[in-house]
């Protein structure tokens, strides 16, 4: 009896233990048969296409389930090419001004940096007392020639008067003429040297060769100056000035001369207008850089030595014009999306140009009459059926 209510008794006590385990393994198989579902939806909505359709139901509620997306038809228009650069501001043809007869003391000075002279315009006085005198020195010995050779004129007109009476022979008449015209060459000689001192003296004055601005003064009253002193002045022929703008390789392939260009120099608003007049021939292999010349016109904003920036319109073109929210790009190119006639998206790629403020140049893959998507392009697939609506302008 004790052997048996043992034995009921540890049966009894077995049937209470495995109970737990019993219901371990049958959460457990709850589980696993959860996750096998999970796994099974998260492959079917692998497998579907994005942005996929759903059948439209009775009520039309489907519907809604469409990317809405902007479109537009941008047209064509005329887009300028523009090339911007820096540089520094200079006189377009600068005058060094300097001694060009012999020289000496300073005794006046009659311009100042700023000031516009004409052609020939006295720009400073040199001292000329000792080649003044030697002028006056010739011009008396002008007058005693052409003393000379008035009476060798009159003598020679009373001796042939007299050769008719035989008081005067031919050879007198001959000697009398020789020694009139001897006087005469001798009064040529007398003014030629005359006016060769004259010029000299002139050119004691240091003179403007043409009009425009002077831009530097390196001369004082009592410098001794001579054609070895250098540069005195410094003009801006004209008063023009021009930029020196350095431009990378490719930009200045686009300019050409006569291209209008708008000028800012540093520190201020103001907007000077141009145009290039030259363009370098050569690039520096160095640097890879080139020079455009723009010329402007005379302003007291404008200072030689300074530095602005350059706004140049290198020419005109008509294509597609896009925003840049409309260019995709991957590994292929660029594209855009365009919607065809069941409002599918449809890849069309292009070539882009130049990118400005105005938005991407298309330069070919578009004529402007499609319908493109302005928006939302990145998230839409080939084939995609999307809801279009009109860019509002």
């Amino acid at each position: 009896m004790n052997y048996e209510a043992g034995m009921l008794g540890r049966q009894e006590r077995l049937g209470f233990e495995g109970e737990p385990e019993r219901r371990g393994r049958r959460w457990l198989w709850i589980g696993l048969a959860a996750f096998v579902l999970v796994v099974i939806a998260a492959a079917l909505i692998m497998r579907s296409p994005a942005g996929e359709q759903v059948p439209a139901a009775k009520d039309g509620k489907a519907q809604t389930q469409l990317q809405t997306v902007t479109v537009a038809a941008p047209g064509r228009q005329a887009i300028s090419t523009i090339v911007t650069g820096n540089g520094s501001l200079a006189a377009k043809r600068e005058m060094p001004v300097g001694v060009a007869g012999e020289g000496g003391i300073v005794t006046r000075v009659l311009v100042d940096a700023g000031s516009w002279v004409e052609k020939g315009q006295v720009l400073a006085v040199v001292d000329r007392s000792v080649q003044v005198q030697t002028a006056e020195s010739l011009a008396a010995q002008i007058r005693v020639a052409e003393a000379e050779a008035k009476l060798a004129q009159a003598n020679l007109e009373r001796a042939q008067k007299l050769v008719s009476n035989g008081f005067i022979s031919r050879a007198d008449i001959d000697q009398r003429t020789a020694t009139r015209d001897q006087a005469l060459a001798r009064v040529r000689v007398a003014k030629a040297q005359l006016a060769e001192t004259q010029a000299r003296n002139h050119r004691l004055d240091i003179r403007a060769p043409e009009a425009g601005l002077v831009l530097a003064r390196q001369i004082e009253p009592g410098q001794i100056v001579s054609s070895a002193s250098g540069a005195l002045f410094r003009m801006a022929m004209g008063g023009k000035f021009e930029l020196r703008t350095q431009l990378a390789e490719s930009d200045v392939q686009k300019l050409r001369v006569g291209a209008p260009a708008e000028v800012t120099p540093v520190g201020t608003q103001l907007r000077f207008k141009g145009q290039v007049w030259q363009v370098s021939p050569v690039i520096d292999p160095t640097t890879r850089l080139g020079i455009a010349r723009v010329e402007l016109p005379y302003s007291p904003a404008l200072r030689p030595g300074g530095f602005a920036s350059a706004t140049i319109v290198a020419g005109n073109v008509t294509a597609v014009m896009l925003p840049q929210s409309a260019v995709q790009s991957d590994q292929q190119g660029n594209y855009v999306y365009i919607l065809n006639d069941r409002n599918e998206a449809v890849r069309r790629p292009v070539t882009t140009g130049d990118v400005s403020d105005q938005g991407v140049q298309i330069r070919t893959g578009l004529d402007g009459t499609e319908r493109v998507v302005m928006t939302a392009g990145a998230f839409l697939n080939p084939g995609q059926k999307v809801i279009p609506q009109l860019e509002k302008k």
